[in-house]
């Protein structure tokens, strides 16, 4: 089966029918990419809005630092932070994640890779461990991204279970630093999808600033209303 073929099949099946983890199905959609020798620090932003629980919407951070391993893998670590009322703002975790490219950028139609994450929860002392494929091909000048993730989820507070996450981009190339997409995240008890922004400035051939954003709006009445995602990642 070709490439193409592939990424339409793991698509369709996987907006039929999806559960939702227990985690934020809102993040970034990961693209299957590793530069050798790279190094980055990144920043992330999540808030959720549901308007009939004003004092009930979450919010987090996330503080990483990356590095390359060898030319395929790159290893991530991370601090995460988040509140759900406003008055109990903590540090909620950590989490260590390695990508793992598997094909060439345009060795073939599509570009492949895989990802682990493991996150530790401290105050309930929770584990979360995610597997999955990324998958980004190109179609003239815009891309489709496709993150197919499986999560393994045990602890004190959480019954053993694995379920799953989908997320899914649709961008146009238009401009290095301003690149405008389609967001889709859908789970059993959750289902959204809007408009996101990307873009990248180079100031040397080693140094970037990559940048994206998102409101993701809800499609279902499950799903919370409204969920911004902000991005900042600089390479080095």
């Amino acid at each position: 089966m070709k490439a193409n073929q592939m990424l339409m099949v793991l698509t369709l099946a996987l907006c039929t029918k999806l559960a939702w983890a227990d985690g934020r199905v809102v993040d970034k959609v990961y693209h299957p990419y590793v530069n050798a020798l790279e190094r980055e620090f990144e920043y992330r932003y999540f808030y959720q809005r549901q308007s009939d629980h004003p004092n009930n919407n979450a919010m987090g951070q996330k503080l990483g630092y990356g590095f390359s391993v060898s030319d395929r893998m790159a290893l991530e670590l991370y601090l995460n932070a988040e509140r759900i009322h406003p008055d109990d703002y903590r540090l909620s975790g950590y989490e260590a994640e390695l990508r793992w490219m598997l094909t060439e950028q345009g060795q073939y139609s599509a570009d492949w890779a895989l990802l682990f994450e493991l996150e530790r929860q401290n105050n309930d002392d929770n584990y979360e461990l995610t597997t999955g494929v990324l998958v980004e091909k190109e179609f003239g000048p815009t891309s489709l991204t496709v993150n197919a993730l499986l999560v393994y989820e045990w602890g004190q507070t959480l019954k053993d279970e694995i379920e799953s996450e989908f997320r899914a981009q649709y961008r146009y190339r238009y401009l290095p630093a301003l690149q405008p997409s389609i967001e889709l995240y859908s789970g059993e008890k959750y289902k959204g999808a809007g408009p996101g922004f990307m873009g990248v400035h180079k100031f040397s051939t080693m140094q970037q600033l990559k940048w994206e954003a998102a409101v993701v709006f809800a499609i279902d009445n499950q799903t919370v209303d409204k969920t911004i995602r902000f991005a900042l990642e600089f390479e080095f």
